[in-house]
């Protein structure tokens, strides 16, 4: 996994990947998901996927 991030067009604000990975993504104040400035994405590997499937709308892109 070399990056991740979030297609704010279809992110709807669930929260459901805060609530996952919650060193990775975060709400901003516009009510959308965001990673992390500075995240460790090689260490969180498996919740960043865990986090990805679960995301109702699919906004979580991992470039392999």
């Amino acid at each position: 996994m070399e990056k991740v991030h979030v297609n704010r067009d279809v992110c709807i604000g669930c929260g459901a990947c805060q609530g996952i990975a919650s060193n990775i993504f975060e709400i901003d104040e516009e009510g959308l998901a965001t990673v992390v400035e500075g995240s460790n994405i090689k260490e969180a590997e498996e919740e960043i996927q865990d986090a990805a499937d679960m995301c109702p709308t699919g906004a979580i892109v991992i470039d392999e």
